[in-house]
């Protein structure tokens, strides 16, 4: 990186979304390099994911957490579904949108790829404190608010 001394934040803010699009490519081909051993694509594993960390689900819900159409989500989901890895259960909050849940298989196949993740992160936060990654986080959860009112459908 250049020097930053006198360089505006919005500039600076620029530079991270500058690598937060390499970073999330790179992220993608060694998820789907990965992924054979489950046979998960990057959208599979996404719909695994959050069904793992939210509990069940409505494909609306899913493509609104991740800013994904509902159209690329119900292919994901459908996707996940025809390998067992999710089912549809009923709604109690809304008759037309069923809720998905993941399938024993499902959650052994994320947790499966969670743990090859963890892996090779570990390699790259031995040296990162604490406080460098919550201000990471914070600063892309705020960068991600700005962008809220996209519509992604």
């Amino acid at each position: 990186m250049s020097e930053t001394r006198g360089t505006p934040p919005t500039d600076r803010l620029t530079e991270v979304f500058d690598l937060v699009g390499p970073l999330y490519r790179r992220a993608q081909r060694k998820v789907e390099q990965d992924a054979p051993i489950e046979g998960l694509s990057v959208g599979v594993r996404a719909v695994l994911n959050m069904l793992r960390e939210h509990g069940p689900m409505t494909v609306p819900q899913m493509g609104r957490e991740q800013a994904l159409s509902r159209q690329f989500v119900q292919r994901m989901t459908n996707d996940a579904a025809a390998r067992g890895l999710v089912e549809t259960a009923p709604n109690p909050a809304h008759k037309r949108s069923s809720l998905i849940r993941l399938t024993e298989e499902g959650r052994a196949a994320i947790e499966a790829v969670m743990e090859r993740e963890r892996t090779v992160l570990r390699q790259a936060g031995g040296d990162l404190t604490e406080a460098e990654i919550e201000t990471c986080l914070h600063v892309l959860s705020r960068l991600l608010r700005l962008l809220d009112d996209i519509d992604m459908d």
